[in-house]
């Protein structure tokens, strides 16, 4: 599989920048891969913003990572274990590659931000979002870290 990393990059950041969630961006930048229809990429992803559901909890970017993961290396049959390893072990990588940049998974702590849960109203996205918020930066290095975990050759 061959991709253009830099390019899914721009993608994710433009759709956080029009106002996706962390997770809807970095999923939809890479949905045509797999031949998606935006519309359902975005429906399926759209729980997942502000660590799922603005839980705070796995980051959102993270979320739409794995389950790009799912679709690269499927492990749908509940018997396969080689398929359910390899799926995991991606996961794996993937999560521990963002935690080498960011020190956690974790978006209450990303955002250094002290209560778990938040309102379900999400926040404004303006320009006073956009200069304290570093979500952008997450966005655009799960699109990395993941396209280049879809491109490695299964061992």
């Amino acid at each position: 599989m061959q991709i253009d990393i830099e390019q899914r990059k721009e993608k994710a950041l433009a759709l956080f920048n029009e106002g996706y969630n962390c997770s809807q961006s970095v999923f939809c930048a890479y949905a045509d891969v797999f031949e998606l229809d935006q519309e359902l990429a975005r429906r399926l992803t759209s729980s997942f913003g502000g660590g799922m559901g603005r839980l705070r909890e796995v980051c959102g970017a993270l979320t739409g990572s794995f389950l790009l993961l799912g679709l690269r290396y499927p492990a749908s049959d509940p018997n396969d274990k080689k398929a359910k390893t390899d799926n995991y072990a991606s996961a794996q990588r993937v999560a521990d590659d963002f935690k080498s940049r960011f020190e956690t998974i974790i978006c209450r702590e990303l955002l250094d931000v002290k209560r778990q849960r938040e309102s379900p109203e999400p926040s404004d996205r303006n320009a006073e979002y956009y200069a304290k918020r570093p979500c952008a930066r997450f966005v655009v290095e799960a699109a990395e870290i993941v396209g280049r975990e879809m491109m490695r050759i299964n061992d």
